[in-house]
């Protein structure tokens, strides 16, 4: 049974790559001030844009509408430790109380 990923994040703008089920993929995270959210744009290992603007949002599979755009089969989704557990991340906690996680399809 694969494991499930932490994606490890910070509460600042960054790029980084991440393996999700064998497949490369670039993330630019940026802070959306006029929606107050963090947001990612998802590249291929190429570095070109598979999908822009997806928003760290909880309580959702983030990549569930994205299908068709980008392969990861399994769930993407934003958790917060704070009560309702269904905060999103704020500007200055995402990666200490707002973590992002990817579950592989086989779990």
């Amino acid at each position: 049974m694969v494991p499930v990923l932490e994606i490890p994040t910070t509460a600042r703008s960054m790029t980084f790559s991440v393996v999700l089920e064998g497949t490369t993929y670039g993330i630019r995270q940026y802070w959306l001030k006029p929606a107050q959210c963090w947001v990612w744009d998802i590249y291929d290992a190429v570095g070109r844009l598979l999908i822009g603007g997806v928003p760290l949002i909880t309580g959702t599979n983030l990549l569930t509408q994205l299908r068709a755009y980008i392969g990861p089969p399994g769930q993407m989704l934003v958790i917060s430790d704070n009560f309702p557990p269904d905060a999103v991340p704020s500007f200055t906690n995402l990666g200490k109380i707002g973590h992002v996680y990817y579950v592989p399809s086989g779990r």
